[in-house]
């Protein structure tokens, strides 16, 4: 059911597309870069939006081409997130699997780094050791020489050492990563193609501005917190570990959240098509609720205080609407001022 809320002004449209994309980032001299999850057919994955509009295959055509084996030598096997990391490059998350629930490719799941100077692929951090053959890998973020992922198909975090390469799965099965409730967005319960209800694990998850603390959370909610001393040291058990878990905010089913140097947490309530800002004191408060906002996705918070949002309608397409597809196209980007500056330790 479609939300009786109004236009809201300050929500600006910024480009569209006639594909759904699920995510965006900006560099400081303006380049914007965008995901595309193939939920509406293949095509190209990652993309740069250059000054007509238009949305070019990045870094090149090679590594979007579409593979029917999904052989992952040069090409992308699934991207499902991207980002412009404290050095500058553009950092994607390849799941490495089609889709989630659907084994995992040998040698797919990375985290591929491109050089936006040269646009060359200058480092892939192969995931693979961390993960379980049902896993997904959903997002990043950093903290130091440290990474973070998210494993929406085997609930659990990876933590990968951006200097070695080392990666290892933490709070595997753990409560706070697995999804126990069902996901809801315009009021209705989402199912996968076959009709069974979706869940979708470790999905969303923040970096405190001083790297204390990472914030994580299934698409359904609740937010959970812990210290990041717990994950980056290898010697701690798990069950340990375990015990160090946070229990932060109950939060609502999730598209996607972005986090600002104050530490205010901003995340997409994709039920009541809102964005939410959550205080440390976890005070909840609506940034803006506006009709347009059908699944807000995967959010960025640029350096002029502009948070991005694609309105990428994921709820609307077969995977998450029982095999049928109902996207209104084009498919929308809309920005923001939220008067906030992104953390030093996140991107500039």
């Amino acid at each position: 059911m479609r939300p009786t809320i109004q236009e809201n002004p300050r929500l600006r449209p910024v480009t569209a597309t006639d594909r759904v994309w699920t995510g965006v980032t900006t560099t400081g001299d303006g380049r914007v870069f965008v995901s595309f999850p193939s939920a509406d057919g293949p095509g190209i994955q990652v993309g740069e939006v250059v000054s007509d509009g238009r949305v070019v295959p990045y870094p090149d055509a090679a590594w979007n081409e579409v593979r029917d084996d999904l052989d992952p030598e040069g090409a992308f096997v699934h991207v499902n997130a991207l980002r412009i990391g404290p050095d500058g490059n553009l950092w994607i998350v390849d799941s490495g699997s089609p889709g989630i629930g659907l084994p995992v490719v040998p040698g797919g799941p990375r985290l591929i780094v491109v050089e936006l100077e040269s646009a060359t692929v200058v480092r892939s951090y192969d995931l693979g050791p961390a993960l379980r053959p049902n896993s997904y890998v959903d997002d990043v973020r950093f903290n130091g020489r440290m990474g973070y992922l998210t494993d929406a198909g085997a609930p659990g975090l990876i933590v990968l050492d951006l200097a070695t390469g080392a990666c290892r799965r933490v709070l595997d099965g753990h409560a706070s990563t697995v999804a126990r409730r069902p996901l809801r967005a315009d009021g209705e319960m989402l199912r996968d193609a076959h009709g069974r209800e979706l869940r979708i694990h470790a999905d969303q998850l923040e970096v405190s501005p001083d790297g204390r603390y990472l914030y994580f959370q299934p698409a359904s909610g609740p937010l959970h917190r812990i210290e990041t001393r717990c994950l980056d040291d290898p010697e701690i058990p798990a069950e340990i570990v375990a015990g160090q878990v946070e229990p932060w905010v109950d939060t609502p089913t999730t598209g996607g959240t972005a986090i600002d140097a104050a530490g205010v947490i901003y995340l997409s309530d994709v039920d009541r098509r809102r964005i939410l800002a959550i205080g440390l004191d976890r005070r909840i408060e609506t940034l803006v609720a506006d009709p347009r906002l059908v699944w807000g996705d995967a959010m960025w918070l640029d350096g002029t205080g502009q948070l991005w949002i694609p309105a990428a309608q994921l709820n609307r397409t077969p995977g998450l609407a029982g095999g049928a597809s109902s996207v209104d196209y084009p498919v929308w980007i809309y920005r923001m001022p939220v008067n906030a500056a992104p953390p030093a330790n996140d991107h500039a």
